[in-house]
C-alpha cells in the first residue's frame, strides 16, 4: 500500500486560485489533491482533462460497470490507496458494486463468487496486464466476449492510464481525501 508520509511531496495548490488555475481546477472535476497538483501545470491538466471527459463520458466502450472493475482492481494491484478510495467512495454504487465485489477488488481475484463471467473477463484481463503487461490469446478473446473490440481496446487504455494515475499518487504521497480509505482499510 501507499507508503506513509505526513506530507505530499509536491503540496497540491490551494485556494483561493488565480482564474487561470480556478478554470483548469473546474475542467479536472471535483477540487481534490491530485487535480490540485495537476493544476500547478495548467497545461498538463488541461490534456489530462480532456482524456478524462472521453473516459467519464458516454464515449467510452465501457459501462460504468466495466471502467470502475478496471480502474478499482488496477489501482489496488498497484497499492494507490488514494486512488482507490476516490473510486470507491464516488463511483462504487453508480456501477453497482456490493460491499463482497469491494472487498474482492481490494484483495481477491476473478475467480471470487461474487462475479458474474463478464465481470470476471474483465477482471482477469486487468491482473493479466498488470503481471505481463500482455494478454493470452484465451484472456483476450474472453475480453472482447464481455466488452466487445472497442470495450477491450478501452480497457486497455484505461488500465494503463490508471497505472501512471497510481505511480503518481503513490509517489507524490497524496494523503486520503476526507471520507475515503484504501483497499486494506477495515
Amino acid at each position: 500500500m501507499p507508503l506513509k508520509s505526513k506530507q505530499p511531496r509536491i503540496a497540491p495548490l490551494e485556494p483561493p486560485f488565480d482564474a487561470g488555475v480556478e478554470d483548469v481546477v473546474r475542467e479536472l472535476g471535483p477540487p481534490i489533491g491530485l487535480f490540485r497538483v495537476w493544476a500547478r501545470r495548467p497545461a498538463l491538466a488541461r490534456g489530462v482533462a480532456g482524456w478524462g471527459r472521453y473516459y467519464f463520458s458516454r464515449e467510452s466502450a465501457l459501462t460504468v460497470r466495466q471502467r470502475e472493475l478496471v480502474i478499482d482492481r488496477t489501482t489496488a494491484l498497484c497499492g494507490a490507496g488514494y486512488e482507490w478510495g476516490v473510486h470507491i467512495a464516488n463511483f462504487a454504487e453508480k456501477a453497482g458494486l456490493d460491499a463482497a465485489q469491494v472487498r474482492s477488488l481490494a484483495g481477491g481475484g476473478p475467480a471470487d463468487g461474487c462475479w458474474n463471467a463478464a465481470d470476471r473477463a474483465v477482471l482477469a484481463a486487468v491482473d493479466e496486464l498488470h503481471a505481463t503487461a500482455d494478454l493470452a490469446d484465451a484472456t483476450w478473446a474472453g475480453l472482447v466476449d464481455a466488452a466487445g473490440e472497442d470495450g477491450a481496446l478501452d480497457v486497455l487504455l484505461v488500465c494503463g492510464w490508471y497505472h501512471a494515475v497510481s505511480f503518481t499518487v503513490r509517489a507524490l504521497r497524496l494523503p486520503f481525501e476526507p471520507g475515503t480509505m484504501g483497499p486494506d482499510s477495515p
